[in-house]
């Protein structure tokens, strides 16, 4: 039986953890070794890690630091950061990574959709969109460079041709919503969703698992992913890793 995934979402720079907030004030929160055994003990059913130096930098995977945390990970782990050719791809599945994501890349060069698809198996390939709304117009627009440069690209657009050139995912992610804690944002998933056959995941303002119930109630079969609910606790904001066990999830999964 396909059920929805929970997924948190953890961003490395300067090879630390870290949280931003609309995709600026990275704030640290510890080692992204450690954060991943702690996540191996609470069973969780993906990761996503993403290097945020790496396009901005226009560095390459750092492929030490990726050997490093694919021998730890006991969960499929989807990676991202620096990835600009199928090379790139095909050597970080030799370390281990079960999923590559691709972001400003795939703006920049839809064709490496196409050819990364085609070596490694669209199966293995995620496109991660970074929208933001336009306040003129009131459609989303696509970010690159962690939300640093407009494209002109409208998200609806964009969604659909990653769909026709072979990915086999789409991760949605909100700057907007980042950081924010107060759910979802829905009139985002909403001009997508209907559009989309491949498996959605959702990014961006998760603050509660109640945000996390009403998706997975509204969307079924998703990915919701968290970035500060599951490495922050308390109205404080301490950082503590956490993720819902399994009678949390099975609350999560079935009204």
């Amino acid at each position: 039986m396909l059920r929805p995934r929970i997924i948190p979402s953890l961003l490395i720079k300067n090879k630390g953890l870290v949280k931003t907030k609309n995709f600026k004030e990275p704030k640290y929160v510890g080692d992204p070794i450690n954060a991943v055994r702690i996540f191996n003990e609470k069973e969780v059913d993906e990761i996503m890690i993403s290097d945020i130096d790496a396009t901005v930098l226009n560095l390459e995977p750092n492929f030490t630091l990726i050997k490093k945390l694919a021998a730890e990970c006991r969960m499929p782990l989807c990676y991202s950061g620096g990835i600009k050719t199928s090379d790139h791809a095909q050597k970080i599945f030799s370390l281990g990574v079960e999923k590559i994501a691709i972001s400003s890349a795939a703006v920049k060069n839809p064709n490496l959709i196409d050819e990364i698809a085609t070596r490694v198996g669209n199966q293995s390939l995620v496109v991660v969109i970074d929208a933001k709304k336009n306040s003129l117009t009131g459609d989303f627009e696509v970010y690159t460079h962690n939300g640093t440069k407009k494209t002109g690209i409208n998200v609806k657009d964009f969604s659909l041709e990653v769909q026709n050139r072979g990915a086999g995912e789409l991760v949605i992610n909100s700057i907007d919503y980042d950081g924010e804690m107060n759910g979802y944002n829905y009139e985002l998933i909403d001009q997508i969703r209907d559009q989309i056959y491949l498996p959605m995941t959702i990014l961006g303002g998760a603050g509660s698992l109640q945000d996390i119930k009403e998706i997975i109630s509204k969307y079924k079969i998703i990915g919701a992913s968290a970035g500060s609910l599951f490495v922050f606790k308390g109205v404080f904001k301490a950082v503590l890793i956490n993720y819902p066990d399994k009678t949390e999830k099975e609350k999560l999964y079935f009204k």
